[in-house]
């Protein structure tokens, strides 16, 4: 894949909210790894989101600790336009991830933005299967009403939504 200004992709962004970090989103983050020299997971944050369950701090951590043997992802964050973020970061394309058909629509439309604001092209990963019905909102849904995700969320995220959902049980 190459870039008709910069020629080889060396860097690509893979942006999210991330809240929590799921198994589908390292599937995402692990294949993406494989195919570029550099990937920085961005953490957007998105004052629009309700509260969300970890905090920025929370969720840098958490995806550090799930990333660190992958030696070319560097994780980190940023508020504001995608775009800009792209622009600072010298980076080469956008990639997301897909698990349904509506995500594209969604995506889709997004990824044009991106492109008018940047220059930069979105390559769309599609999910694992196993992961396409995971989402982070469902994960949280799940989690909190008592089921089990241990097979959704790497095991460092696993333990701080227990350790979340136990202070909230002391309250």
């Amino acid at each position: 894949m190459t870039n008709g200004k910069l020629g080889r992709v060396t860097r690509a962004v893979y942006p999210g909210s991330f809240d929590p970090p799921t198994n589908g989103h390292l599937d995402v983050i692990e294949r993406a790894a494989r195919c570029f020299g550099e990937l920085l997971v961005a953490i957007v944050v998105n004052p629009q989101k309700r509260a969300p369950m970890f905090s920025l701090g929370e969720r840098e951590t958490v995806l550090k600790a799930c990333v660190s043997k992958l030696h070319n992802v560097r994780v980190e964050h940023f508020t504001g336009l995608l775009a800009d973020y792209v622009r600072a970061a010298r980076a080469d394309v956008i990639v997301k991830g897909l698990r349904v058909v509506s995500d594209f629509e969604s995506e889709m439309s997004a990824a044009l933005m991106n492109r008018s604001l940047s220059e930069v092209d979105t390559l769309f990963l599609m999910s694992d299967q196993r992961y396409s019905f995971v989402s982070s909102s469902l994960v949280k849904e799940v989690f909190f009403l008592g089921g089990d995700v241990a097979a959704l969320v790497p095991e460092p995220v696993l333990r701080l939504m227990t350790e979340k959902r136990t202070s909230l049980q002391r309250r």
